[in-house]
């Protein structure tokens, strides 16, 4: 396996994971390019709830996206905790820091107030030693100055550059923003991600309920495999908490498993973000992942992320 679908392999395992009522019934509608039950709470199906304009409002969602180009425009403090485990599950590894971002001339730089490493987090050329850790940087941190960008997303989710490491970070957006779309380039992976086309959705369960996030009233999107099905998916569970009043994503849980001769992962993960001067960013990332290609070490990464504005 190269280090192209290495690395393919590595971002799907970080990003796909970087959008209870009783008397619940399901609502199908065979009308919609989405065919799928729907199962609703009693007080969706009160409301007459537009299944099918909140499934197109889910997938065409670019508020997560906004959220994290906009933290690249703001100063912020993050507190981050990142550690790696053997097979044994024994730390081996492991990186503390405190970030701080400043803007100045419309350009931003961070400093490092706290940073301490242990194991052999970084290689002889003081770069990080693990894959997840590599983009787990490339994401969220920058040890140069970075000037001119913006939050504008209209058109930027399908924004192709021109050769492998633009590509690569094409890839990487949908993967994070756009959870359920096709992925390519990795071997026997195939369409199992992508959960709202008739081939795989048959496999899930869709349920939507009124739920509450931080104080906020939110349409809550919960997708599961159902039981026969546990086995033929990628997704264990993809839960949404988007804002009623204007249907913007504040929360997200990814959790996502696969298993063949070649590779294996299971990864979970948990976005939270927080509103400040009516822009949206993200506040806390955790993600907890255990991932094996073969001929290779297996690589399980805990981190935690902790921002503020």
């Amino acid at each position: 396996m190269n280090r192209r679908v290495l690395y393919l392999l590595t971002t799907v395992c970080l990003l796909r994971l970087l959008p209870g009522y009783s008397q619940s019934q399901p609502v199908p509608d065979s009308l919609s390019i989405f065919t799928q039950p729907i199962t609703l709470d009693t007080f969706v199906i009160r409301s007459s709830f537009d299944v099918q304009a909140f499934i197109r409002r889910v997938k065409a969602d670019t508020t997560f996206y906004k959220a994290f180009r906009s933290m690249h425009l703001v100063p912020y403090s993050s507190v981050n905790d990142i550690k790696i485990y053997d097979n044994k599950q024994q730390e081996i590894a492991a990186q503390h820091s405190r970030v701080r971002q400043e803007i100045y001339n419309n350009c931003r730089t961070m400093t490092f107030p706290e940073e301490r490493t242990t194991g052999n987090y970084y290689n002889r050329k003081g770069e990080p030693n693990y894959y997840t850790t590599t983009l787990f940087e490339y994401l969220f941190l920058t040890r140069d100055t970075v000037c001119n960008e913006d939050d504008i997303v209209a058109g930027m989710m399908d924004v192709k550059g021109a050769g492998r490491i633009e590509k690569s970070k094409y890839q990487l957006k949908q993967l994070i923003f756009n959870p359920g779309s096709r992925v390519s380039g990795i071997p026997f992976m195939a369409d199992r991600a992508s959960i709202f086309d008739p081939d795989e959705a048959w496999k899930y369960d869709f349920r939507i309920s009124v739920d509450e996030y931080a104080g906020t009233d939110c349409y809550k999107f919960t997708i599961t495999p159902k039981n026969e099905n546990t086995r033929k998916v990628i997704y264990n569970e993809l839960t949404t908490w988007f804002r009623q009043s204007d249907y913007a994503l504040l929360a997200r849980n990814y959790a996502l498993s696969y298993h063949t001769l070649l590779y294996d992962f299971d990864v979970k993960m948990q976005v939270r973000t927080t509103e400040k001067d009516g822009k949206l960013y993200p506040v806390h990332i955790n993600y907890n992942g255990n991932w094996h290609i073969f001929s290779r070490k297996r690589e399980h990464v805990i981190f935690d992320v902790l921002l503020t504005y």
